[in-house]
């Protein structure tokens, strides 16, 4: 329970370790085998990707301030991506080095992978107690 600072603190802590998640079969809902470790939404990882999101759009605008939508969407992605603490994927039988831009393409790679990551990154109840 968050009764007091410390243990909002704690849970931030707990969020900033990750969880792992299972990403499911987007039709039958059955475990793939890959698994994302993903920062919750109260961690210091997703607050940094806040703030670069915000710098990344700023340095796309054009002199009006503008920002097409192919750069926020990149924007959006790479925001995302930076919240993947780490994963067990595999391609053709070999493991993908967890980068940053390997992160962006599996998020690129179907729409489902890309909102089951974020509905993750968001759920709160899914990072309590630093599962």
């Amino acid at each position: 329970m968050l009764n007091d600072l410390s243990a909002i603190l704690a849970d931030a802590e707990d969020q900033e370790r990750g969880v792992w998640f299972d990403l499911l079969d987007p039709v039958t809902g059955t475990a793939t085998g890959m698994r994302v470790r993903v920062a919750g939404p109260d961690s210091r990882t997703q607050a940094k990707a806040r703030l670069a999101l915000a710098d990344e759009l700023a340095e796309a605008a054009d002199m009006e301030g503008r920002v097409s939508a192919e750069a926020r969407e990149r924007a959006r992605v790479n925001s995302l991506a930076r919240c993947v603490l780490g994963w067990e994927i595999t391609q053709d039988g070999e493991l993908v080095p967890f980068t940053h831009a390997n992160v962006v393409r599996l998020l690129r790679a179907a729409t489902w992978v890309e909102a089951q990551i974020d509905a993750y990154a968001a759920d709160r109840r899914a990072h309590r107690g630093g599962r």
